[in-house]
């Protein structure tokens, strides 16, 4: 019987780097863009980053680059495509 070994989400996250991803953070906002760079505490930094709503997906506010903290993240999406 093999043995399955899941990959650990930091390197999951690292692996991503340049894949477009939703980040779904603490107070309920999402933010869509290109995922640049991460750190061992799962702080991202995007880029071309829009902040969009949670019913339509439509984008509230865009930005350029980003730093989110990790401390404030509830999860990720990785190879995430806007409707």
């Amino acid at each position: 019987m093999a043995i399955q070994r899941s990959e650990s989400p930091l390197r999951t996250l690292r692996s991503s780097v340049n894949k477009d991803v939703l980040v779904k953070i603490k107070d309920g906002n999402s933010y869509y863009g290109r995922l640049i760079m991460t750190d061992p505490t799962m702080n991202v930094v995007m880029t071309d980053c829009e902040e969009i709503s949670d019913e339509g997906g439509e984008p509230i506010a865009r930005y350029g680059t980003v730093l989110i903290r990790g401390s404030q993240i509830l999860y990720i999406i990785v190879d995430y495509h806007k409707q």
